[in-house]
């Protein structure tokens, strides 16, 4: 798929890779970009920034990502590439209270069934369309501090694989974004100068929206913006046990030590 003339939708807008993918999108020709996030402030600022529209958006909550939709056709008459990005993470193991776990899965998760509940029968109608979900390399492997992270993001690697599956031969092509460590608020933390075991050899949010765009016009579906995950989930596959091993070592180092915690 082409992205010049089309209407593309970036949910998680307002900052990092939300952020940069509307930039790029704007800069490929897209006809409109709207940006839509919880900060609805921010998200209005990025979308002056490109041209497009800016919408608050609790993307845990049905009624927003169908009003979202509706804004987008109200404007730009379709909803060509829609790309499901919102994200949160948090230091959760089974101390994680069921409040947490609920609002983890609801924005990592089950904002990626909202978005395609709302989107998929647009898309059919139209003719076809493009998802982009956004999950991350932990999706495929661990976030060894999180669980509530580790699971949501494993949901969100099995839905965009089951949208793809359902959808592809109806003209709904999907893409899953896995980048392991980003610049962005979320690895940096709010002072932009935390370190931890992501750090080194992070890319910028404008190197994935770089990646987002090469797969969507490759139609391809996992989107590695490091390369070398594709390498541990075969690892991963192939010796499960020995991967376990290797990822309590990686725990024991992280907890051991506070810069590679990432604690600021």
């Amino acid at each position: 798929m082409k992205i010049r003339d089309k209407v593309c939708v970036v949910t998680g807008a307002a900052s990092g890779i939300g952020k940069a993918l509307a930039a790029r999108l704007a800069g490929e020709g897209a006809r409109g970009v709207v940006c839509a996030d919880l900060n609805g402030t921010d998200a209005k600022a990025v979308a002056a920034s490109v041209g497009g529209m800016g919408i608050r958006c609790d993307v845990g909550q049905e009624g927003d990502m169908n009003a979202l939709v509706v804004a987008t056709l109200e404007r730009y008459g379709a909803v060509d590439i829609f790309c499901s990005n919102a994200g949160i993470i948090g230091r959760h193991g089974l101390d994680a209270s069921l409040k947490e776990w609920r609002r983890t899965m609801d924005v990592n998760f089950m904002a990626h069934v909202l978005a395609a509940r709302a989107v998929v029968p647009v898309m059919l109608k139209q003719g076809g369309g493009y998802i982009v979900a956004t999950a991350s390399a932990a999706g495929l492997l661990m976030q060894v501090d999180s669980a509530t992270y580790t699971v949501s993001k494993h949901a969100a690697v099995a839905f965009a694989e089951w949208l793809s599956v359902n959808y592809a031969e109806r003209g709904i092509r999907v893409s899953c974004l896995c980048p392991q460590g980003v610049r962005t608020p979320m690895l940096l933390g709010p002072s932009g100068n935390r370190k931890s075991f992501l750090s080194e050899g992070s890319v910028s949010a404008e190197d994935v929206a770089a990646r987002v765009v090469e797969a969507i016009e490759a139609e391809r579906f996992l989107i590695l913006p490091h390369p070398e995950v594709a390498e541990y989930e075969r690892r991963k596959a192939a010796d499960r046990d020995r991967w376990l091993a290797g990822m309590r070592r990686l725990r024991a180092a992280i907890m051991a030590d506070p810069k590679l915690r990432g604690d600021d």
